[in-house]
């Protein structure tokens, strides 16, 4: 048998691919549970309604039914007594139950909205209460006190008919609203009994189809999948020539055959990546030599530059001491900016020499006591911090893994900062805090100067990068570049808080526990790079004039 395009059915269904399965697979699971959603909603509602009729409706009238039978028998107890004895305390019972009466037959009323039997049986409860009152309570309750009622003896055996009479109809509308209660729990329980069936039918049908669905996904996908991932790790394996034999839905054959020829390809290519991985190795080897020669070089070149520039200084400074009220005033000013630009340039190497020692010759990992740091370094600027008057807090301070002198180094830059970038006239007040942040120590550097536009908050922490003249505030411009390059090297970020605005506030990671480390190549070639140094500070000492 064939259809309609000439293919037989199962030819037809391989050629399906996983998506149309799934299509397929998934509406039909769709339409079967919303059928069974539908049917069960159905149930569900109708459950609630029988249950809602009968609790706010057939069991409440008749509560109410029963205590307005109660009314009337207070009514005709009392009008009885009154009647046989005069006294006037036996209309205290009929007078509540009059009022109680009145309540109840509203309840019921309110409650039998829309039953018309049900109102008809009330409407007959009032009729005969009504001819009862009419003839017999009202007329003897209207008599004076002290006396009997000549009128209850004279009508005793039409009040006792009257009343029959109403004990008869609400009687009957008990028997009627006690049927109705029970018709509604016989048909609630039937429900109910309905609804634990269709949600069984629908579990069920639930656990089928995850069965259907498992059992698919295990042939359709997991199945193939498993075999190609297999075939997959054997080529991976190394052994190149071996094929991949595509199984499954339309899809995962055509994936299996395009990884065939993947590895076919791979295969024709495996020589030709080889031969490049060689090149790119001796690529690789030349670029780190070329680095570690460059990196020696810049250290090297920092360190030579220290021998003319003294030179230079200590010469013009001797031609400061010798010669300085002897030339004239243009003359002894440009001494003195030779000597200025010979200190600043000075300055300018020795930060640059400390900014290339970073993670270079400082990194010494050793569990280091921050407070001890913060102390020392705060002895280290008490004369700038007496001089500013400024006031300095912090919070405890952790223990980390760092280097000892590279924290100094970040603690003394920026306390410095914060101590000389303060407002004119106004006391410096610094706070240093800490706090932990899961795996790292969050620090802030919190002050009242001058504070960071937002725009410049990137710029700062790039070397030689300054926001005043040197006139205004002196240094090298390479202080927070080298905090960045401190923070950086023990594993966390530093930046400017642009949600403070009262000065400045610098924001700090560290990590507990020290992230890079350093090889031992790099630390043959530091020792290279200083014994260099050395020896030129030393020979540049030997000619320094006197």
């Amino acid at each position: 048998m064939t259809g309609q395009d000439g293919l037989p059915p199962a030819r037809r269904l391989s050629a399906w691919t996983t998506r149309r399965w799934l299509r397929v697979g998934v509406a039909a699971s769709l339409i079967l549970l919303a059928l069974l959603g539908a049917t069960g909603a159905w149930v569900l509602e109708r459950t609630a309604s029988l249950s809602q009729d009968l609790v706010d409706t057939r069991s409440p009238a008749l509560t109410s039914s029963i205590r307005l039978e109660s009314a009337l028998l207070n009514q005709e107890t009392g009008i009885r007594g009154y009647g046989s004895t005069g006294r006037a305390e036996f209309l205290e019972p009929y007078r509540q139950g009059v009022a109680e009466e009145k309540k109840h037959s509203t309840r019921i009323e309110e409650l039998l909205h829309g039953d018309a039997a049900g109102l008809a049986d009330l409407r007959t409860v009032r009729e005969a209460v009504e001819r009862w009152q009419e003839r017999i309570a009202r007329p003897i309750a209207a008599s004076p006190a002290g006396t009997p009622s000549p009128l209850a003896a004279e009508r005793a055996v039409e009040g006792k008919t009257s009343f029959d009479a109403v004990r008869t109809a609400v009687t009957d509308q008990q028997d009627r609203l006690q049927a109705e209660r029970t018709r509604a729990r016989d048909e609630l329980l039937a429900t109910m009994d309905l609804r634990n069936w269709v949600f069984l039918a629908i579990a069920l049908v639930i656990v089928t189809l995850a069965g259907l669905v498992f059992e698919g996904l295990r042939r359709g996908v997991t199945t193939p999948l498993a075999q190609l991932g297999a075939d997959a790790r054997v080529v991976a394996g190394g052994h190149f020539e071996h094929p991949i034999t595509p199984t499954g839905p339309a899809d995962l054959r055509l994936l299996g055959a395009e990884i065939d020829s993947m590895r076919r390809r791979l295969v024709r290519e495996l020589a030709f990546a080889e031969e490049a991985r060689g090149r790119l190795d001796a690529q690789a080897a030349e670029l780190k030599r070329s680095n570690a020669e460059l990196e020696q070089f810049a250290y090297v070149a920092s360190h030579d530059l220290q021998e003319p520039l003294r030179k230079v200084s200590s010469f013009t400074q001797l031609l400061q001491r010798r010669y300085g009220g002897q030339l004239d005033a243009k003359a002894d000013q440009y001494i003195d900016f030779a000597v200025d630009g010979a200190n600043r340039m000075q300055t300018l190497i020795n930060d640059l020499l400390d900014f290339s020692r970073v993670g270079r010759v400082h990194h010494t990992h050793q569990s280091v006591d921050l407070d001890s740091v913060l102390r020392r370094t705060l002895s280290a600027l008490s004369v700038g911090i007496e001089e500013s008057g400024a006031v300095i807090t912090h919070d405890g301070m952790p223990s980390l893994v760092a280097d000892p002198t590279q924290m100094g180094m970040l603690w003394q830059n920026l306390i410095g900062n914060a101590v000389k970038f303060r407002r004119p006239g106004e006391i410096p007040r610094i706070h240093v805090s800490a706090e932990r942040d899961g795996e790292l120590w969050r620090f802030a550097v919190t002050d009242n100067g001058i504070g960071i536009a937002p725009e410049f908050a990137e710029k700062v922490f790039v070397i030689f990068q300054r926001l005043h003249t040197k006139d205004v505030y002196d240094g090298s411009g390479i202080g927070l570049a080298m905090c960045k390059k401190i923070v950086e090297f023990h594993g966390g970020t530093i930046a400017i808080d642009p949600d403070y605005t009262g000065g400045a506030r610098i924001v700090f990671t560290l990590a507990a526990a020290p992230t890079q480390t350093v090889g031992a190549d790099q630390e043959a070639g530091t020792a290279q790079s200083e014994q260099q140094p050395e020896q030129t500070r030393q020979s540049a000492q030997t000619e320094e004039p006197m």
